[in-house]
């Protein structure tokens, strides 16, 4: 019983004594404008030390509509290394990211006439792309900040063309190039330690 008590005290004087070493070194973040799309997502961001910090979003959407055939399942997944003007967690910063996911849509009007097809067509399919960033984190509290950050980059997305939302007559097959916006995001940031 004493060992367990004694490693217990040991663990948590360890984790008091370095929460001020990794004092602003971790945050959780979800971004606004992606919920409103209904792209749930979650992001992560870690200090690396000095002026850098790697950030990771991840958005995922299963789920598709029961009263129509519109269908926007994806999953997504977004690195980002990022230099602060200052240091990690306020102010300015500029980030290079990349990007990689796969996608299910139909029945569904997509932004900047991606696929213009997609209120007659299935389109499934990958993508992948990369590109710079760079963003603005307002600090609200000792635990709470908002961010906003945009980029624009490459995307090659290749897909799968077919008839209509549930049946599985293949049409086509090909990939597009993208060259324009890859990231907009306003964030809600809570950090961790």
């Amino acid at each position: 019983m004493i060992k367990r008590i004694t490693t217990l005290m040991l663990l948590c004087s360890f984790f008091g004594l370095t929460s001020t070493v990794w004092s602003q070194s971790l945050a959780v973040k979800s971004d606004l404008l992606s919920n409103a799309f209904f792209s749930p997502n979650v992001s992560f961001e870690q200090s690396l030390g000095g002026r850098f910090s790697v950030d990771v979003s991840l958005h995922y959407n299963p789920f598709g509509s029961k009263e129509s055939l519109k269908r926007w399942k994806h999953w997504l997944v977004q690195p980002e290394l990022r230099l602060w003007a200052c240091h990690p967690f306020s102010g300015h910063f500029l980030g290079i990211h990349l990007l990689a996911g796969e996608y299910n849509i139909a029945d569904t009007d997509l932004p900047a006439g991606l696929y213009k097809g997609t209120k007659s067509w299935r389109y499934e399919g990958s993508v992948m792309g990369a590109g710079l960033s760079y963003g603005y984190q307002w600090i609200l509290s000792p635990r709470w900040g908002l961010e906003a950050t945009f980029g624009l980059g490459y995307v090659r997305a290749s897909y799968d063309r077919y008839r209509c939302a549930h049946c599985g007559e293949k049409l086509s097959s090909g990939h597009k190039n993208y060259l324009g916006p890859t990231k907009a995001a306003v964030s809600v940031v809570y950090m961790l330690w």
